[in-house]
């Protein structure tokens, strides 16, 4: 039994007491590389699976209960299993677990009477996708080893954060999280559900840095942008009547209809339209290993992000414009919803420390806040870790 399968161990016992059959699950996080808020509009994206992780235990619990308590905050969930399909978000983490038990069941899986430990090493607010994470450790324990299929159960994951939380995010988070390779990156159609692995070039290291705020913008800025591509699709389609999304939207097409356009449904468009572009170039770049193309990419999508989609911010920003102008830096930008979370930086692996130390000391001066920094390395999708 390795460290931390003792520490969810001993966590499970204080909390529930002992346990005959302890099993426990894992779900990644991820890092986004590039394609940013282009997976709600059918494109493309290049995230990763991270070895930052959400660990689930469970174990058979009394009645007909479900008992969810989260080690990371102290604070313990329950809800009758007869009563899971008509309740109510409560506004809280608890309805990541509860909106998978009610997709579970709404799919034909009986839910068991439970006892579930949660515990996270993928910060929350992050931009590192700690929700979906929550979501797929979670419907792995809940499942058991019962089969379904790995595609099924992302988008399971998906309906419980759209439907039940409320979040209309697209599928990318859960995918990766299932999908996930153990040191490569994935690159996904978001139509097709299709995936591509991408292997990326050893001279290269990416680092997450996480501003450590988070904007309350975030979230109604997200539904905003849902609307705006809308909007901008339907004025599209007077035009190009085969257009469904965004995704079937080129620069080519896109030039000749600016005028057309309202002012910032046309900015939303050029971003999710240039981006899924920036995505099959990165790809390319990645294979031909062009480290300084690739870097070039990831600063483009930052400032579509900033300009055209406008969902930056002036702590992603500033981390931005000082890790590019440090040596050894190949690019960078924001990564995740934007308003906070965390920036992914490309970088010379013998440059690492000296970046570390030089990015950190630079953004504790600017803003009196010290960032945590987290190396990225490609981790495999959700499984069973052991039997304890």
């Amino acid at each position: 039994m390795d460290g931390t399968s003792r520490f969810l161990a001993q966590s499970f016992e204080e909390h529930f007491g002992p346990a005959p059959a302890l099993r426990v699950f894992r779900a990644p996080g991820r890092v986004n590389l590039i394609g940013e808020h282009t997976d709600y509009n059918l494109g493309f994206v290049m995230p990763m699976a991270l070895d930052l992780a959400c660990f689930t235990v469970i174990a058979p619990g009394p009645g007909r209960a479900l008992r969810v308590y989260s080690k990371n905050l102290e604070q313990e969930r329950s809800w009758s299993l007869d009563g899971i399909a008509s309740a109510q978000p409560a506004r809280d983490w608890g309805d990541y677990v509860l909106g998978v038990a009610r997709e579970l069941q709404l799919a034909g899986y009986e839910i068991p009477a439970a006892n579930l430990l949660i515990w996270s090493t993928v910060p929350v607010g992050s931009g590192l996708s700690s929700s979906a994470a929550i979501e797929v450790s979670v419907a792995a324990a809940l499942l058991g080893g019962r089969r379904i299929e790995p595609l099924e159960l992302a988008r399971l994951c998906r309906r419980a954060e759209n439907n039940f939380v409320g979040m209309p995010c697209g599928i990318m988070d859960q995918y990766i999280a299932v999908f996930g390779r153990k040191g490569a990156a994935v690159k996904i159609d978001c139509r097709s559900l299709d995936h591509e692995i991408v292997n990326l070039p050893a001279e290269a290291e990416f680092l997450a840095i996480n501003t450590m705020v988070k904007h309350e913008l975030g979230s109604s800025a997200y539904r905003h942008r849902v609307a705006e591509c809308a909007a901008a699709v339907e004025v599209i389609q007077k035009t190009h009547p085969q257009v469904q999304s965004l995704r079937d939207v080129t620069s080519a097409m896109l030039a000749p209809l600016a005028d057309q356009l309202p002012p910032v449904p046309a900015k939303r468009a050029r971003h999710v339209v240039t981006e899924d572009e920036r995505v099959e170039q990165f790809v390319q770049a990645s294979c031909q290993g062009d480290l300084r193309r690739m870097g070039e990419l990831l600063v483009a999508s930052h400032r579509s992000l900033q300009h055209d989609y406008e969902v930056s911010c002036e702590e992603l920003d500033f981390l931005v414009d000082a890790a590019i102008s440090l040596p050894g830096v190949y690019g960078a930008r924001m990564t995740g919803g934007g308003f906070g979370g965390c920036t992914v930086n490309m970088v010379q692996p013998e440059q690492a420390l000296r970046f570390q130390a030089a990015i950190s000391e630079a953004y504790q001066k600017r803003f009196g806040l010290t960032p945590e920094i987290y190396p990225c390395r490609p981790s495999a999708g959700a499984g069973e870790v052991t039997a304890l």
